[in-house]
């Protein structure tokens, strides 16, 4: 587990205008409780918002009191959007030095940060050049102005690609009760031989959002263990990722101050290894092999 990011991070991407839009004291507001609740992460992405999340969080945060020091800020680049702030005739990805450089520089100044404390390649580009990147990541950590360097949505093959030029610290992923497949496919392993921090998004996966036979058990299952750990069943989602010895940082995306709560007690649920298989049987519909 790496001690550089809270346990649980602060996703910022429904902060802005592809989510709650939340004014400036909004978001001062939900930034100083989150650091409250010892969520001192923030994920964010350059995209998020049509490129101009970032922009409305680096305000929020200048006027906000909270030291630099205190938080940690993620960014993520590479994806280039078809929207209103960037002439790009399809969506596709931009990985060469220039770029990343920019990109990075762009987020700093947005956001109002003096430096990231770790970049992320969004997604990976069939068109990625290990070399181009590893110029890009070695000019920006040299000047300060990353911590570290990490991916997102990357396989084991591409990451061992990226981390034979430039080293990677952290992969955020999708992980939840009800998407596993980076723990059977060799992500989360290779992540845990090579030291690579694993970060999630959408932890609480698709319980909550479809009502089928999948979704049914394992409702029925978080429904048997609530009263047991004194838990919602959205803790209980969270403490099922917590519970992964590759240490897993959830990346949660509510702007609800009392489900940001929440999720901030789910570090301190012990869910047993017997209740975490039942949650794994729940959602597969099978005994394990």
């Amino acid at each position: 587990m790496n001690q550089q990011f809270s346990r649980i991070i602060q996703g910022c991407m429904t902060w802005g205008a592809w989510g709650k839009q939340l004014s400036k004291n909004e978001m001062i507001s939900l930034l100083k409780h989150s650091v409250a609740q010892g969520i001192t992460t923030f994920d964010h992405a350059d995209i998020y918002g049509d490129y101009t999340t970032e922009n409305d969080f680096g305000k929020a945060f200048s006027e906000s009191d909270v030291p630099r020091s205190a938080i940690q800020i993620i960014s993520k680049c590479g994806i280039q959007y078809v929207g209103q702030t960037r002439e790009n005739e399809i969506k596709h990805y931009q990985y060469d030095t220039d770029y990343i450089i920019w990109s990075a520089k762009k987020s700093i100044e947005d956001l109002q940060c003096e430096y990231l404390d770790v970049l992320l390649l969004h997604r990976p580009s069939p068109l990625m050049d290990r070399d181009a990147i590893e110029k890009a990541i070695n000019y920006l950590i040299a000047e300060g102005l990353i911590k570290s360097f990490g991916v997102s949505n990357f396989s084991p093959s591409q990451m061992q690609l990226i981390d034979s030029r430039a080293f990677i610290d952290c992969n955020q992923i999708e992980f939840s009760l009800t998407a596993q497949q980076s723990m059977h496919d060799g992500t989360l392993d290779y992540m845990q031989l090579h030291e690579i921090t694993p970060m999630c998004w959408s932890p609480l996966g698709s319980v909550f959002k479809e009502d089928n036979e999948q979704t049914q058990r394992i409702r029925k299952v978080l429904n048997e263990l609530s009263p047991k750990y004194n838990a919602t069943e959205d803790q209980l989602l969270l403490a099922w990722i917590l519970a992964h010895p590759a240490g897993i940082h959830p990346v949660i995306g509510t702007t609800s101050k009392e489900r940001i709560s929440a999720a901030a007690k789910a570090m301190n649920i012990p869910l047993s290894r017997i209740d975490w298989f039942k949650l794994v049987v729940a959602s597969q519909g099978h005994k394990v092999p």
